[in-house]
């Protein structure tokens, strides 16, 4: 039988809905089973208690944009003081040295980040797959398996190169045949449905610059047919939307469009140059967008209308972003981040820790398709993001969810998975964390070498 847990007296707690869990909740097995009033006690038998009157909890935090394998790139001297294009043809050619045992490495790296930042659930953008790295996305499964996160792998792609007026050298594209087979087989392999999914397959394109019409449709037609979700990057630059224009004849939106991307199995990377019609007609379709607000302060950007964006119905959500173009993966900080950086453009009052902390947890869960996870209720997956507030940095503060954003938390006590414990006293639960860095940061050399 499963054993039932109290998680007690809280601190505080961020339910990200309007439940009264005050007097903390109860788990059986993965599942939340109950809320407790404030100065209540379960209504259910449990057989064992957590003391969590030092803690902030929150639902885990879910990253909705990433690239896992950029780790072992991050702060690079050639690339810190350009902006996107340039970005990207510099790092193209470094990242198609990948080995299989870089892309573990670097997965493993990105995901501890992420876990010990709070973060449960994460989606990750994997698009390079040349010779020798095929099973990229296999390699991913098998670290989050081994860490015990949620994951929505996307088998990423790009098929426009150099010789056909796209950014990517040739080396790093595929084609077409190749792309669609390996995401059946993907979805076939590994793809998980229903409450407490640990691992799902999404298709997605890299961008306008990188991938055909083509694909992006023939894309479409596929997720249609397996009932998976769509990402892709878009509206992140203003030589994005100039390229589309150019080569397509669009602006972003009427190109999402066009190739049969404009519905809510969409989830868009950005989202940052959109006019108020286009603001309207993403929300209008359900289109979801992940905010990745430093790697579009790092790259300079701009910055995403995710108030107007959230209020015309678009479910908005965060994410790290790639480790090289954010050079970390702490959502915790993200989420921080984002609420700076919103303020500056809707003002304090609109812009609330509360609400950036939606933005983290119920936000993203709705932008990557799921119902059981991004909210502390009852039926939902026990995924759980504590914090403690006794370090130096925290001293004299007095709310303690807003001490979380406003004094910089950026590392959880306790990460709880599906009813387990993956983060205890502020370590990932049987990793050798030492010897990750050790070796991961050797790979990062001999990639750059």
């Amino acid at each position: 039988m499963s054993v039932r847990i109290w998680i007690r007296n809280p601190l505080a707690i961020f339910t990200a809905n309007e439940d009264d869990a005050g007097g903390g909740l109860v788990i059986e097995g993965s599942t939340i089973v109950e809320l407790v009033g404030q100065g209540a006690s379960p209504t259910v038998p449990y057989d064992s208690v957590f003391e969590a009157r030092d803690h902030a909890v929150l639902p885990g935090l879910i990253n909705t944009h990433h690239h896992f394998y950029q780790t072992l790139t991050r702060a690079w001297a050639p690339v810190v003081n350009v902006p996107l294009f340039p970005w990207l043809v510099n790092l193209y050619p470094v990242w198609a040295r990948l080995t299989p045992r870089d892309l573990e490495l670097a997965t493993t790296a990105a995901l501890a980040e992420l876990l010990l930042s709070g973060c449960t659930t994460a989606a990750d953008h994997h698009y390079l797959f040349p010779t020798g790295m095929e099973d990229s996305i296999d390699v991913q499964v098998s670290v989050v398996r081994r860490l015990g996160m949620r994951a929505t792998l996307t088998r990423g792609s790009m098929s426009l190169g150099e010789d056909d007026g796209g950014l990517p050298p040739q080396r790093t594209v595929q084609e077409a045949e190749v792309i669609l087979a390996d995401s059946e087989r993907l979805i076939s392999r590994y793809h998980e449905r229903g409450n407490g999914a640990q691992i799902q397959i999404a298709l997605a394109p890299c961008s306008p610059f990188s991938v055909t019409t083509d694909i992006m449709k023939a894309s479409a037609a596929l997720a249609d047919l397996h009932d998976v979700r769509l990402h892709t990057h878009l509206a992140e630059t203003l030589d994005e939307e100039e390229f589309c224009r150019e080569r397509f004849g669009f602006r972003t939106v009427d190109y999402l469009e066009s190739v049969g991307w404009l519905g809510p199995r969409t989830w868009l990377a950005h989202g940052i140059h959109f006019d108020d019609d286009e603001v309207s007609r993403l929300g209008a379709a359900g289109v979801g967008v992940a905010h990745c607000p430093t790697s579009n302060m790092r790259l300079a950007s701009g910055i995403c209308r995710a108030v107007e964006l959230e209020e015309a119905g678009v479910p908005v959500g965060l994410g790290v972003d790639g480790s090289a173009s954010n050079d970390g993966s702490n959502l915790m900080m993200e989420a921080r981040q984002a609420l700076y950086l919103q303020r500056l453009r809707y003002g304090a009052e609109q812009v609330t820790p509360e609400r950036v902390l939606g933005w983290a947890t119920r936000g993203s869960a709705t932008a990557l398709g799921r119902a059981d996870i991004g909210q502390i209720a009852v039926g939902k997956q026990a995924d759980l993001a504590m914090y403690r507030l006794d370090d130096l940095r925290f001293s004299g503060s007095h709310d303690p969810l807003s001490a979380l954003l406003l004094c910089g938390a950026d590392r959880a006590d306790r990460v709880m998975v599906g009813g387990q414990w993956r983060v205890e006293d502020g370590a990932v639960v049987g990793l050798d964390l030492e010897a990750l860095i050790a070796e991961h940061s050797a790979a990062a050399r001999r990639l750059v070498g």
